[in-house]
């Protein structure tokens, strides 16, 4: 039987398929692919289910990679800390008001994601958030439904994207899957079916889930 995270990493293959797919339409107008890195900066939370898959590919790098990537980590908590000095493991940020967060996010706004590498090549891209796998497109639902009306100012110039069928995907579908999955993992981290569980790209990092699950 598929565990939650192998079910929620199915659906990131979906999500990526839909991308290819839109690649493979509109090649000319998509500069997002695979090495650019010019939207990878700041704070932006994820979900513990996206944090727990890149920590998953974390724990398969190199000894030396983990100990390089664990130090960054830290030193990006430690300026978390320096505003909100209860974030602490397990790195929850739903205690903390959208107000609070949007704060913290507008506050380190340019640093550059301490995943990527010295080419600026993300050291865990086959696990990286979903966010991280739609970001750059407009998401306009098959039902017609527009979800994210903006996207990267570097695709699509001079075209409109949002009158495009070519990128039209089951959004709608896929994001009440991503909810049940989310669900299910919280209830396996906590006890709890929570809607929310949040943390950071460099939390996720140094979260111990197998220990989070079993206390």
């Amino acid at each position: 039987m598929m565990s939650t995270l192998d079910k929620y990493a199915h659906l990131l293959a979906e999500v990526d398929a839909w991308f290819n797919s839109c690649l493979t339409h509109h090649q000319e107008q998509i500069i997002c692919v695979k090495g650019c890195s010019k939207c990878c900066r700041g704070l932006f939370d994820i979900t513990m289910l996206d944090g727990a898959l890149l920590k998953r590919g974390f724990d398969l790098l190199s000894a030396e990679m983990q100990d390089t990537l664990r130090l960054k980590a830290r030193e990006r908590i430690k300026v978390i800390q320096a505003l909100w000095p209860e974030f602490e493991q397990p790195f929850i940020l739903n205690s903390h008001s959208e107000d609070e967060i949007e704060e913290l996010m507008a506050s380190d706004n340019d640093t550059p994601c301490l995943l990527l590498d010295e080419n600026g090549l993300c050291l865990l891209y086959e696990y990286r958030p979903m966010t991280c796998r739609l970001h750059g497109l407009p998401l306009v639902d098959i039902c017609g439904e527009v979800m994210e009306s903006e996207w990267c100012t570097l695709n699509f110039t001079g075209i409109d994207p949002l009158q495009l069928d070519s990128l039209k995907w089951k959004f709608r579908e896929a994001f009440h899957r991503e909810g049940i999955l989310g669900r299910a993992f919280t209830k396996q981290l906590t006890g709890l079916e929570r809607d929310e569980l949040d943390t950071f790209i460099a939390a996720a990092l140094l979260i111990d889930f197998e220990g989070f699950i079993k206390s």
